[in-house]
């Protein structure tokens, strides 16, 4: 619906229930009924001052997008959003309207949706005053002001004292594919649930197991579940959040994810020892280049990663492959697998960097969708699995990959393929890998690949405001305090030189706990029967001053606490106030100079560490609190002249890869992915011919070409 018949719409269904509401005193649920008026005529202020506002946007937000043919921006991010509240607003307004004097009208329920709308209508409003401050203080056509220190202050003061809850409880995932709903509510439970008992008792699967049947007081309490999201994501470290994202490295949830993703011929883990590499300049490849193993922080060390094939082809299978085996392999060869038929090599390879922040999951994480890219493009992928934060901070994630690169260019012959085209692919963190390494190829002269695919790539490492970060307030997945401290955790702002005795994160806690998984199945069952009978129950953690009980979650008298620096201050219009939290949330600053590093945030990488990129493609979500940084980025690199396209789909979260298969619409952007990478290995077919011809007279030098 267009906004200029939607705020219309609005006003009318709220006249049309104050009128039915206020008729005749014989109404039933009188509290009830004066709730829904005192909502309803707050919904109206609300509405009647964002109609200019969201005019005003509508008005100039096209000369944000990268090109008329790739609208997205995060003003335009901010009105959609917006105009899905709304929408939801009328939709309830006009069931009451309709079922008010029913039998089986819930009035209690009813009114507590409609409360729980306009509490999200308020701090959408008050998202979209800060955004308008964005727009006057930033150049004309720039999402970013990177020299301007007070306006990203500003945003990051405001954002820790805004009441969050609202977007957590009952409108969970409101702005998202109505689809992804179902499942973003049983994330968000785990994790609330999950988070009462971390560091407690157990860890890994048997707090995960545990937590998620003592999670039904959350399920009957949507309040409830909102402020203890908003507590977690204020106030627990990272260490919760690395220890429950990688849940998904456990045996029974990667068992569920290779049920429901192509099975593959081959998936071999490979530990690559740290050796010198040769490498012949890009220029002339009668001269060569060392590349050092990685060596940041603790010294040389191996290099591990997953090799995925759909089928087997020729040096998957060798004798020189299999000294790279590690110890979680069962050996591959044809006389194990003699109904397979060898194929020759493949003269494309994918080169898979994965995300997580740059401090969780694994290869393993994202096998689902690497096994599909595999069947679809008939290609090997080689996946790395860095080492990970905060315990290995920047750069050594970035030698590991580029050492992981120049590996598979001295090795293609035992990945199954000649490499003729190599395509560098990631998400999130991976996708800044992918550009970095790309950046530290062509500084160091060696072959760059011919392409990339970053789907929502982090291309800026900062809590730097633009309109898109605003969408941090309200992101079940990539919250700001979550997000900030990820990026500290890279930077190694609180780093102490300590090499990881276990590299693969929590797993072993995982492989430990899953013995206890059907005793915490038992205990857990009791928990959540007991739970529906007290929803208030809470386990015996103490509940935060700041938790609501069943009625004090409406905040309609907004909590006036007081934000640490008044000079930060946002102002707004004159009788309006977003809500506020009880607590403040702490922000870890993002102002360490490594933070401007060209190699942490590409965006900001002068043009002679860009120009001579290859083709780049951009896959970016319309909802992505990262959105702004790749159009940004997109603009930058078609100002030089270099090969990019950004493609931007709607109504999904960040990490939509690793969701592919919970609907078309998830889908539909996995599948965006898979053709970019295509692309990569077609285009210019022409050039390619020329290509081939010379690695003829290079002879076995073809892979470096």
């Amino acid at each position: 619906m267009d906004h200029s018949a939607l705020f219309p719409a609005l006003e009318k269904v709220c006249e049309d229930n104050i009128s039915i509401l206020c008729g005749p005193s014989d109404m039933p649920y009188g509290t009830v009924t004066k709730r829904l008026v005192t909502c309803l005529k707050k919904i109206q202020e609300h509405g009647r001052a964002l109609e200019p506002l969201v005019s005003s946007f509508a008005a100039v937000y096209h000369h944000y997008d990268l090109d008329a043919q790739t609208p997205g921006n995060g003003y335009r991010s901010l009105v959609k959003i917006l105009q899905s509240c709304i929408l939801h607003i009328i939709h309830k307004g006009r069931y009451i309207s309709s079922n008010y004097n029913g039998a089986f009208f819930r009035a209690e329920h009813n009114a507590s949706e409609m409360e729980a709308y306009c509490n999200t209508l308020c701090q959408l409003r008050a998202l979209l005053h800060v955004a308008q401050m964005l727009l006057n203080d930033n150049e004309y056509g720039q999402l970013h002001n990177l020299q301007d220190e007070e306006l990203s202050s500003r945003f990051v003061q405001e954002y820790m004292s805004m009441h969050k809850a609202c977007f957590y409880g009952r409108c969970l995932g409101f702005q998202f594919s109505p689809a992804l709903r179902p499942f973003l509510q049983t994330i968000i439970i785990s994790m609330v649930s999950y988070g009462e008992t971390f560091g407690k008792q157990q860890s890994g699967v048997g707090t995960a197991a545990r937590s998620l049947l003592t999670s039904g007081k959350y399920v009957v309490n949507p309040e409830l579940r909102g402020a203890e999201f908003e507590r977690i994501t204020q106030n627990l470290d990272l260490q919760f959040w690395k220890s429950f994202w990688n849940i998904t490295e456990s045996d029974i949830l990667s068992g569920f994810t290779r049920i429901a993703s192509n099975t593959v011929q081959v998936n071999l883990t490979l530990t690559v020892p740290p050796v010198t590499l040769h490498l012949p300049l890009a220029s002339d490849h009668r001269l060569s280049t060392a590349v050092s193993p990685p060596v940041a922080h603790w010294g040389p060390g191996p290099v591990h990663m997953r090799l995925i094939s759909y089928e087997l082809r020729e040096g998957q299978d060798s004798e020189e492959l299999q000294t790279f085996f590690r110890s979680d392999n069962a050996p591959i060869s044809v006389s194990h697998l003699p109904w397979v038929q060898k194929l020759p090599l493949s003269p494309w390879l994918i080169l898979h960097f994965h995300g997580g922040g740059f401090v969780a999951q694994t290869s393993r994480s994202h096998e689902s969708y690497l096994r599909n890219w595999s069947k679809e493009l008939g290609v090997p992928v080689l996946s790395v699995d860095y080492s990970l934060s905060p315990e290995a901070p920047f750069p050594r994630a970035l030698e590991e990959c580029f050492y992981a690169y120049c590996w598979a260019l001295n090795n293609c012959h035992l990945l199954g393929s000649t490499a003729e085209r190599i395509c560098l692919a990631g998400d999130s963190a991976g996708g800044n890998l992918c550009i970095t390494v790309s950046m530290r190829a062509l500084a160091a002269g060696i072959r760059v690949p011919d392409g990339i695919m970053a789907a929502y790539p982090a291309t800026l490492l900062t809590t730097d405001a633009s309109p898109s970060r605003l969408l941090t307030l309200l992101d079940p997945l990539l919250p700001l305090g979550v997000l900030a401290r990820c990026l500290n955790a890279y930077a190694g702002t609180n780093f102490q030189t300590v090499q990881p005795s276990e590299r693969r994160g929590s797993l072993s806690a995982l492989g430990r706990d899953t013995a206890l998984l059907l005793s915490d199945l038992t205990q857990g069952a009791s928990k959540w029967i007991q739970s529906f009978l007290d929803p208030n129950r809470s386990s015996g953690v103490k509940r935060s001053q700041s938790t609501p009980q069943m009625r004090s979650e409406t905040h309609w008298t907004p909590t006036h606490t007081p934000v640490p620096d008044h000079d930060h201050h946002v102002s707004y219009p004159e009788g309006f106030e977003p809500l506020r939290s009880q607590n403040l949330a702490f922000i870890p600053p993002t102002s360490s100079p490594i933070f401007r590093n060209p190699f942490v945030s590409p965006l900001l990488a002068p043009p002679n560490l860009l120009k001579g990129l290859p083709p780049i493609h951009i896959v970016a979500s319309a909802l992505d609190a990262l959105l702004d940084d790749s159009v940004t980025f997109a603009k930058k690199l078609r100002g030089l002249g270099q090969p990019v396209s950004l493609t931007v789909v709607e109504d999904l979260p960040h990490g939509f890869l690793s969701l592919s298969h919970i609907c078309k619409e998830t889908q539909f952007a996995a599948d965006v992915c898979v053709s970019r990478i295509r692309e990569v290995f077609e285009q210019e077919k022409a050039t390619n011919v020329l290509h081939k011809m010379t690695t003829v007279q290079d002879g076995p030098q073809r892979a470096f070409s």
